[in-house]
């Protein structure tokens, strides 16, 4: 590893909640820069992403890399959700909640819409918070238009973190454009696994919830919320999502070179208390958000 540095290589993902395997535009893409290179790959489902994941972690791992993973979707819900849904606080009641109702198959039939429903009905009044589904179905505990109550009734709308990226789309919408909400309903189970895996040997944390406050012990392998629409698109004949995640690999390599990754890292601990408290306990925080991060260590 170079000098001065936190991590040698750099792992992206595009995440998708297609619920058929998918190539190209909004499917998954995953982005590897490590010894001055990029490299692109695109699996057509879930499962063959995760199956990558896991393989390259532990290739690299062998290597004796130390690697940051960053996945395109919200890690957390706003604070207070896990209360109100798993009956304790904090981001692992989320997580755990999820990750026992999500069926998602080898070929992406899943049922992230029930689980959505199941949370809507049984946690609240069934109008909400989640929102929107196809047409062509019925989702009685799923309203069709964006419901009223937030921060009332149901959690907040947003997370600390979306307030200040008003570009984010919330986690409770699950159709249309930037449709957030699946791709969490997907993705957390995804990443737990890839966190909790035993030939991974405790080497995963995930950021910021178990590491990041002293960049200096950080886990060899962490796993982070990142939002590529954040980076400058590079050119190039890649679909939109490629090129997203192959830019952010590179910028944040060059974070890491020019000591700003570690104040990134360190950045949810800067915020007022009420808020820090929030991050980092429940809601979650864009990796890559650097306008709300401090300086750069010397």
């Amino acid at each position: 590893m170079a000098a001065g540095r936190l991590f040698d290589a750099y792992l992206m993902v595009d995440w998708s909640a297609a619920s058929r395997p998918r190539l190209g535009t909004d499917s998954i893409w995953l982005a590897l820069r490590c010894d001055g290179a990029t490299s692109l790959e695109n699996p057509a489902t879930r499962s063959a992403a995760v199956a990558r994941l896991r393989a390259l972690l532990l290739e690299l791992r062998a290597a004796g890399r130390r690697i940051l993973v960053g996945f395109d979707f919200p890690f957390g819900y706003p604070q207070g959700t896990g209360l109100r849904v798993a009956g304790r606080p904090g981001w692992r009641a989320m997580w755990d909640w999820i990750d026992a109702r999500l069926e998602d198959g080898p070929d992406n039939a899943n049922n992230r819409y029930r689980v959505a429903e199941a949370l809507n009905r049984e946690a609240f009044d069934g109008a909400g918070p989640f929102w929107g589904h196809p047409h062509q179905h019925r989702y009685e505990a799923v309203p069709t238009r964006r419901p009223d109550g937030y921060g009332e009734r149901y959690p907040a709308e947003r997370r600390e973190v979306d307030r200040r990226v008003r570009s984010a789309h919330v986690v409770w919408k699950l159709v249309g454009n930037g449709q957030v909400g699946g791709q969490v309903l997907t993705g957390l189970p995804a990443v737990l696994r890839l966190r909790d895996d035993p030939a991974l040997a405790g080497d995963a944390a995930i950021w910021p919830f178990e590491a990041g406050e002293d960049p200096d012990a950080l886990p060899p392998i962490l796993l982070a919320e990142i939002y590529p629409s954040l980076e400058v698109l590079p050119e190039g004949p890649e679909v939109k999502d490629a090129r997203q995640v192959r830019a952010v690999v590179g910028a944040l390599e060059r974070d890491d070179e020019s000591g700003r990754l570690g104040a990134l890292l360190a950045g949810p601990w800067t915020l007022p208390a009420i808020l820090r408290e929030a991050v980092v306990g429940e809601e979650a925080w864009m990796l890559n958000l650097r306008d709300a991060a401090p300086e750069a260590r010397p």
